[in-house]
């Protein structure tokens, strides 16, 4: 083998190599561009779970609120109209399920009694989408 071929082989290879080379920077540069940017993982980690933790303040908080409100509307009913332990008792009950449906409400299981009657006067009718709930007439 003469030097002359192997001094070719050698420029071949250095070729390959530059265009290998280039490409896996292109591809780095693409992965990159794709990738989500997240700055840090720990402040994306506390932002999630102090969200969790307000969420939940803000549920047990409603939850409360309505049953002591309950119990101090039954409480003062009982005192002045002298019917205890009745009206505590009553109200007490209301309160608890005012808290439920508050709690249903924040956490968005339950829609808004306005927004509920927004929303089936606009889906209850609409003709030939498959949603006319009117008795007797179900479309599947």
């Amino acid at each position: 083998m003469s030097p002359d071929e192997s001094d070719d082989g050698d420029r071949d290879r250095r070729l390959t190599e530059a265009e290998l080379s280039e490409r896996r920077d292109r591809l780095v540069r693409s992965l990159e561009d794709r990738a989500p940017k997240v700055e840090d993982p720990r402040a994306a980690a506390s932002s999630g779970a102090g969200h969790g933790f307000a969420q939940a303040m803000k549920l047990s908080t409603e939850f409360v609120a309505g049953v002591v409100v309950g119990a101090g509307i039954g409480w003062l009913i009982d005192r002045g109209l002298g019917t205890s332990p009745w009206g505590l008792i009553v109200f007490l009950l209301l309160g608890f399920c005012a808290g439920v449906l508050n709690v249903l409400r924040s956490a968005g299981v339950v829609a808004e009694p306005d927004r509920r009657a927004q929303d089936d006067a606009t889906h209850d009718r609409t003709p030939g989408s498959g949603t006319d709930r009117t008795p007797g007439n179900e479309t599947k």
